[in-house]
């Protein structure tokens, strides 16, 4: 095992176009859509500074101003609210703002998630990074991206995120075949392939939305191919970083047996609203009565 720098930095691709919510999404981003009080993108970064990773990119594309914005401060609004005394709501704006250091990238062209990590390039540097989609919420009570970082810094290659599906489900996401690793509680990757069919898929092991990735993988992205939906594939380029050698290479994965919300379906997304409206300090006792009489009617 080696060692590797200290993580500090996060990269958000946040470029996509939503289109599996539309018409919402037509003048909106997805990542803005709200998840109970505040949009799904700010669960995401409060995670990613929550880790101690206070200096974050996010890749954004064309109609995403509003998630600069969002991050922005607005001085007459803070005013507004300071002179009627509401330092609740003024409190609750001020939190997206000071939450950490937040920088901004376009990617010209939605060339895929491969593609999106290499614009961040450049900020990144040479040391290893995150990434976090913003279509997957991990609830705050569960830990996933700090273990991460951990397995990182110890075995000096990347990491990812795996989950148990549904076998049958498989072929929508990343797949890995993995192997054991005596004495520890991560495994290591031998393979991964992008939605492949059910039948030949290597385990119904699927890779969520948090990387914790080697600067080397800037140097393979720059060569690899489109590959399915041409599109530049990360999961085709941490194939090559697993079976390579040298500084930088192999994959290891954490099995994440938390909470997640995938707030880019349609269902899973409205799961997410009502689980943490369920658990929100002013809207739980209310909210709890009301859906328990609710359900009980579909029954009827």
């Amino acid at each position: 095992m080696s060692s590797s720098p200290r993580v500090t930095k996060a990269v958000i691709p946040a470029a996509g176009l939503g289109t599996r919510f539309l018409p919402a999404t037509k003048a909106m981003p997805k990542e803005m859509l709200p998840v109970v009080d505040k949009p799904a993108i700010q669960y995401v970064v409060a995670e990613a500074v929550n880790a101690g990773l206070t200096d974050v990119l996010m890749i954004t594309g064309r109609s995403k101003r509003a998630l600069e914005d969002h991050f922005d401060r607005v001085p007459a609004l803070e005013h507004n609210l300071m002179a009627k005394g509401d330092e609740k709501k003024l409190r609750s704006i001020q939190e997206a703002t000071e939450l950490g250091d937040i920088h901004y990238v376009r990617q010209s062209d939605p060339k895929g998630l491969g593609h999106a990590v290499l614009c961040a390039k450049q900020h990144v540097g040479n040391q290893p990074f995150a990434v976090l989609l913003g279509d997957d919420l991990i609830d705050e009570r569960d830990e996933l991206l700090s273990t991460m970082i951990a397995v990182q810094e110890r075995t000096g290659g990347s990491v990812i995120a795996l989950m148990e599906v549904e076998p049958e489900n498989i072929s929508a996401y990343g797949c890995a075949d993995v192997a054991a690793v005596n004495g520890v509680d991560f495994v290591r990757v031998n393979g991964l392939v992008e939605k492949p069919a059910v039948d030949e898929a290597p385990s119904n092991l699927a890779v969520i939305g948090r990387y914790l990735l080697h600067p080397r993988v800037f140097d393979v992205l720059e060569h690899t191919e489109p590959g399915r939906g041409n599109e530049i594939q990360l999961t085709d380029a941490l194939q090559e970083l697993a079976t390579a050698d040298g500084e930088g290479a192999g994959v290891h994965a954490v099995v994440f047996r938390g909470r997640r919300y995938d707030t880019g379906d349609k269902l899973s997304y409205l799961q997410a609203i009502i689980t943490l409206a369920v658990e929100h300090e002013e809207l739980g006792d209310r909210l709890k009565p009301w859906l328990s009489e609710f359900t009980a009617s579909l029954d009827k």
